[in-house]
């Protein structure tokens, strides 16, 4: 009776850890959809987190663009010297702003009552930004403002309606302007969107920024879990271990059953 039990409550677990899982990706195809039906072009990434050349691109946009508002208080500038091969003489000259010494966490002096009360909420820690958002969602983000006098700040952005960032990015990419089309009539009409117009330019071309928030992005990877550098470069080592080990046993297996017919 027990063990039937046991294994009752076994399957409604299973059945419920089923339907959890049906949910979630419902709800994924749901948000693809709807990206879809509205026309946002979703790019790739593509960043690698082994190109520190990149990353350390991307300390520096993120020093000089990021941290006037959001902070990273789970990341230190020496483990950030350390794992972006940064001399600390140019990792103190170059990226420590508002740190007196490479111990201390990347913070800033921004109070958040006072970011609420000019942006209307609070900048977030960007620390862990990569792994609650994805690095694609942050790619797209960051080069998909367009102008919108409606709003405070006087842009919005595609991948998130009403954003309360301000385009901090605008002297690169330029101003511009998000054209939509209607598709549909009634209750079942929506704005889709159709392309961008350029305003007024950057001071970089489209490909040149793209690389930019590429290199940005890459950075907040790193900032979000910064082991991964170290677990990926044990991990080579790990598998040659391994292979070397599989080898070795094949041939003393072979050897200890040669005689066995």
């Amino acid at each position: 009776m027990e063990k039937s039990t046991a294994m009752k409550m076994s399957f409604t677990r299973s059945r419920s850890l089923l339907q959890a899982m049906l949910l979630a990706g419902l709800a994924l195809l749901a948000t693809g959809v709807a990206n879809a039906a509205t026309g946002v072009p979703l790019e790739r990434a593509r960043v690698d987190i082994r190109d520190v050349a990149s990353m350390q691109r991307g300390a520096r946009n993120f020093v000089n663009y990021c941290m006037g508002c959001h902070s990273a208080q789970y990341v230190r500038y020496n483990r950030l010297g350390e794992d972006l091969q940064i001399p600390e003489d140019e990792l103190v000259r170059e990226l420590m702003f508002a740190a007196q010494k490479p111990q201390e966490t990347m913070t800033i002096a921004l109070r958040a009552s006072d970011a609420d009360r000019w942006f209307g909420t609070a900048a977030p820690d960007l620390s862990l930004i990569a792994r609650n958002r994805g690095v694609d969602y942050l790619y797209n983000f960051l080069r998909y403002f367009y102008a919108d006098p409606s709003r405070p700040t006087g842009v919005n952005n595609l991948m998130l309606d009403n954003a309360a960032m301000p385009h901090v990015l605008w002297e690169l990419q330029g101003v511009r302007e998000a054209v939509f089309e209607e598709q549909g009539s009634g209750d079942s009409a929506q704005k889709v969107f159709k392309e961008f117009r350029q305003l007024t330019p950057g001071k970089l071309s489209p490909e040149e920024f793209d690389a930019f928030v590429r290199d940005t992005v890459a950075f907040l990877a790193y900032v979000g879990e910064p082991m991964q550098l170290e677990r990926r470069r044990l991990g080579v080592w790990v598998l040659g271990f391994l292979l070397v080990f599989g080898i070795l046993a094949y041939l003393l297996k072979r050897e200890i059953w040669k005689d066995v017919k």
